[in-house]
């Protein structure tokens, strides 16, 4: 008789189980040009994409993508995706908690994007989690868990991602990261600096304090950036008027949407939208 016998080394396998956690996964196709709004998340995106061409916006840098690309985004980093209008892009994408992903090649840890990565194994990894997601039979969580590990080993194992025994990127505060989330899909609220504290659970003081050391700014005056950005874009690319646009995006008047985007833009929103359209 031949018999094999192997023995499990557990202090030198990936410290994968019991760190990283699968949040959401989700899959996209795009009809053609569309605007998305730069924002962040407190755990790390990994996408894969299917079809199509497109870019991605990370850290006020595009970066084109195209067909079997694999982008991952670490915790607390600006970024959006720009779907091109004669090829959409479609994609798979993994929301994880607990662990960043970075290459020797990238030295500031943020994010990677694998050019020309074709694998028959990772894209089996991602479907099979998407078909449980939706099928959702007993003991799914668990089996998209499972598979999420496998493919993170897999990805170390066949490309240069790794988990930083140091993590390059600053995770930063993790409630102020949440408020910056908040901020990024409410920005267009009435939101107070006292309700934001609230919803962090955290002294509207400290919370202002803390969020400045991390972001170079308070958290109203992130707020009011997100709102010129996207004031900007409805400028630009719609009929809106001036009015239509400032309540749209919150400001308390017009007279104050029009005093803010002119001492930060130097120019009034009328001026904007007739320089912009005769580009």
């Amino acid at each position: 008789m031949s018999r094999s016998h192997y023995s499990l080394n557990q202090d030198q396998g990936f410290t994968i189980r019991g760190t990283a956690k699968l949040l959401n996964v989700a899959s996209a196709k795009y009809g053609g040009d569309w605007h998305s709004v730069p924002h962040t998340h407190n755990h790390l995106e990994l996408f894969y994409i299917v079809g199509g061409k497109g870019q991605f916006l990370i850290q006020d840098q595009l970066y084109p993508v195209n067909s079997n690309n694999l982008v991952v985004i670490n915790p607390n980093v600006t970024h959006t995706e720009v779907s091109l209008n004669a090829q959409p892009l479609e994609y798979i994408v993994l929301g994880i908690e607990g662990i960043e992903l970075a290459t020797s090649e990238n030295s500031n840890g943020q994010f990677s994007i694998l050019d020309h990565f074709e694998s028959v194994e990772v894209s089996g990894c991602l479907r099979n989690i998407l078909r449980e997601m939706e099928q959702k039979n007993t003991g799914y969580e668990d089996v998209c868990q499972a598979y999420m590990e496998i493919l993170i080993i897999r990805l170390m194992r066949s490309t240069a991602l790794a988990v930083p025994a140091e993590p390059q990127m600053i995770s930063g505060n993790r409630q102020c990261a949440a408020v910056k989330r908040y901020i990024d899909l409410h920005f267009k609220e009435a939101l107070t600096l006292e309700q934001l504290a609230e919803n962090a659970h955290m002294n509207k003081y400290y919370l202002s304090h803390a969020f400045k050391r991390e972001y170079g700014t308070s958290p109203i005056n992130y707020m009011i950036t997100k709102r010129l950005e996207e004031s900007k874009y409805l400028l630009a690319e719609t009929d809106l008027s001036m009015s239509q646009i400032a309540q749209l995006l919150g400001f308390s008047s017009l007279s104050y949407f029009s005093q803010v985007f002119r001492r930060t833009q130097a120019a009034t929103p009328m001026e904007y939208r007739q320089n912009a359209k005769n580009l």
